[in-house]
C-alpha cells in the first residue's frame, strides 16, 4: 500500500483494538504507511512490545469514561474496534456501555471521523444478540454528531482468524461431520487483507456525514462451501451428513468437545451462523477501489501466509516464550504439533554445531539408527524413497541439498538447520536444530514438528509419539556427547604453555 501524504501522516489517528486480530494486523499497515499513531490499551506494557517508536501507547478502559478524553485529545480520525464478546457477563450490555462512553469522549475531544468495525445482518430479521449488538454499537457511535465510517462484515478469512480456526478445526479433526441446515445459510467471508485495505482507504475518502457499507469477498457461498474448499486447498475431502435437529444451542456444545479452545465464544457465532451474512448493499464497490477476492483465494491465501510466518518462527524462542523448557511435546504452533527438546553444553557453537551439520548418511542419527531404516524401508514399500539417497558431502551442506528422506531447507553455519521430510506421511513434516550461545558453553535446541492433514495425520503423530521419548531424547543426547567429544578432542591436541 501507499505510504500516507504529508498531510495525512501528520494527523493524529487513535487505534483501538491493537491487540485483537483486526486490529494487530491494522496497526503493522498503518505504521508500515507511516501514520501517526496513538493506541489505547488496557494494559500498556503488554502492547508498547510490539509496536514501533513511533507509535504512542496509552492507558485506557472504554468501560472508564474518565480514562478516554485524555486519549481522545488530538485525535482527527478514530478506529473503534472493541467488543465484548469473549468477557464475561453480559456482552451486549459491556459494548452499549463502552460505545456510548467511547463516543461521548470523541464528540467532547473533537474527533473529525469514526471508523467503526461491525457485522453484516438484515435488520429486518431477529438477528442474533451478538449481531444485533454490533448494529446497535454502529447506531450509538452515529448518535455522537461524530460522522462514522461503519463496515458491516461477514467473517473473516485469515491466518490466525477465529473463523478461520474454527473451520480448520472442524474439517482437520472430523472426516465425516453431522451437520445441521443452518450449514447452508449463505455467507460472504472476507479476505483479511481485502478488510484491512478497506478499513485503511477509510481514511481518506470524503465523509460529508455518516455512512454504512456493507462488505464481503467476491463469493457467496454456504458454510458447507467453505468447509469443502479448505479441504480442497488441503488436498483432504470432508463428508457431511445433514440433520435437521440439531439446533444452534447443541451445535456450540459440539462445536465446543471439537475445537475447546474457542468454545467460550463459539456458540454466540453459532447463534449468528443461522443468519445469512451477505451483502445487499453494493455501494461500497463504488466508494472504494478495493477488488476483493474470492474464497478459495482468500483461504490459500491464509495458508500461504501461515507458512510465511511457520518459516519465520524460531522454534527455540517459541517454545520456551513461557519458561525454560526442557522437553515438550505439546506444543502447536497453528495446526502444528511440535516436539521440542533442549539442552546445554560445555563448548562454542561452532564445535556445537559440527555433530549437526554430519547428521544423516554414514554418520546416521545418533540413535535408534535401526529404526530410522526400518521407516526408510517401510517408505519404500508404499512407494517412497527411503534412506537410500544419503548425503552429497559427509561434513558441507547446502539448502536444497538430501539427507536420506529429508532435504535441508534452511542452513545457518554454526546456527540452524531445517530438514524438510520427503517420506511418505499423512501430513508434512520437518526437524530443526539450533545452537545458541550461552553462559555455560552452548545450547543446543531440537525440535520435530508435524503438520498432520486430517484425522489420520493426527492418529499418525500420537501413534508415534512414544517413540519420540527414545529416538529424540536419544538424538539430541548422543549429539551433545559427539560435540563434547570434539571439543576435548580438540583441547587435548593443543601443545601445553607450562614448561
Amino acid at each position: 500500500m501507499p505510504e500516507l501524504s504529508a498531510a495525512d501522516a501528520s494527523e493524529l489517528i487513535l487505534l483501538t483494538g491493537a491487540t485483537g486480530y483486526v486490529g494487530g494486523r491494522l496497526l503493522q499497515v498503518l505504521e508500515s504507511r507511516g501514520a501517526r499513531l496513538r493506541c489505547l490499551a488496557r494494559r500498556p506494557e503488554v502492547l508498547r512490545e510490539r509496536v514501533s517508536e513511533t507509535t504512542d501507547v496509552v492507558y485506557g478502559d472504554v468501560l472508564e469514561p474518565e480514562t478516554l478524553l485524555p486519549a481522545l485529545t488530538g485525535v482527527k480520525v478514530a478506529y473503534y474496534l472493541i467488543h465484548s464478546m469473549g468477557e464475561s457477563g453480559s456482552f451486549e450490555e459491556n459494548d452499549r456501555r463502552a460505545a456510548e462512553h467511547f463516543a461521548r469522549a470523541a464528540r467532547e475531544a473533537g474527533v473529525e471521523r469514526i471508523i467503526y468495525l461491525g457485522g453484516l445482518g438484515d435488520e429486518a430479521e431477529s438477528l442474533s444478540p451478538h449481531l444485533r449488538s454490533r448494529q446497535e454499537v454502529g447506531r450509538i457511535l452515529r448518535s455522537s454528531g461524530v460522522p462514522v465510517i461503519e463496515f458491516r462484515a461477514s467473517i473473516v478469512i485469515g491466518s490466525g482468524s477465529l473463523s478461520f480456526e474454527m473451520i480448520r478445526s472442524l474439517v482437520e479433526r472430523l472426516p465425516v461431520m453431522i451437520t445441521p441446515k443452518w450449514v447452508m445459510r449463505a455467507a460472504q467471508p472476507i479476505a483479511i487483507e481485502d478488510l484491512i485495505a478497506y478499513l485503511t482507504e477509510a481514511l481518506e475518502i470524503p465523509l460529508p456525514e455518516s455512512q454504512t457499507f456493507e462488505i464481503g469477498g467476491a463469493d457467496q457461498v454456504s458454510y458447507a462451501e467453505i468447509m469443502r474448499v479448505y479441504a480442497r486447498c488441503r488436498g483432504m475431502r470432508v463428508r457431511m451428513i445433514s440433520v435437521p435437529v440439531l439446533t444452534p444451542y447443541l451445535s456450540s456444545l459440539w462445536l465446543g468437545l471439537v475445537t475447546p479452545l474457542y468454545a467460550r465464544i463459539g456458540r454466540k457465532l453459532i447463534e449468528s451462523i443461522v443468519h445469512s451474512t451477505v451483502v445487499q448493499d453494493e455501494c461500497a464497490r463504488d466508494a472504494f477501489s478495493i477488488e476483493p477476492m474470492g474464497i478459495e483465494s482468500a483461504i490459500q491465501r491464509a495458508l500461504n501466509n501461515e507458512e510465511r510466518e511457520f518459516a519465520e518462527t524460531r522454534w527455540s524462542d517459541a517454545v520456551s516464550s513461557s519458561g525454560q523448557v526442557r522437553s515438550w511435546s505439546g506444543v502447536r504452533f497453528g495446526n502444528r504439533l511440535v516436539d521440542a527438546r533442549s539442552t546445554t553444553v560445555a563448548c562454542p557453537p561452532e564445535i556445537a554445531f559440527q555433530p549437526i551439520q554430519r547428521i544423516g548418511g554414514k554418520t546416521g542419527w545418533y540413535a535408534c539408527n535401526w529404526l530410522w531404516h526400518l521407516r526408510g524401508w517401510m517408505d519404500l514399500l508404499v512407494g517412497g524413497i527411503g534412506v537410500r539417497r544419503g548425503r552429497a558431502h559427509p561434513v558441507r551442506l547446502r539448502v536444497g541439498d538430501t539427507v536420506d528422506f529429508w532435504r535441508v531447507e534452511a542452513f545457518e553455519p554454526n546456527r540452524r538447520l531445517r530438514l524438510a521430510a520427503e517420506m511418505k506421511l499423512p501430513g508434512r513434516a520437518w526437524l530443526e536444530f539450533e545452537v545458541k550461545e550461552d553462559a555455560q558453553g552452548s545450547t543446543i535446541s531440537q525440535t520435530a514438528m508435524f503438520d498432520p492433514v486430517g484425522l489420520w495425520g493426527r492418529l499418525y503423530w500420537y501413534a508415534v509419539c512414544p517413540l519420540h521419548y527414545f529416538v529424540f531424547a536419544g538424538m539430541l543426547k548422543n549429539i551433545a556427547r559427539a560435540a563434547e567429544g570434539i571439543q576435548g578432542a580438540e583441547s587435548s591436541s593443543k601443545p601445553s604453555l607450562s614448561r
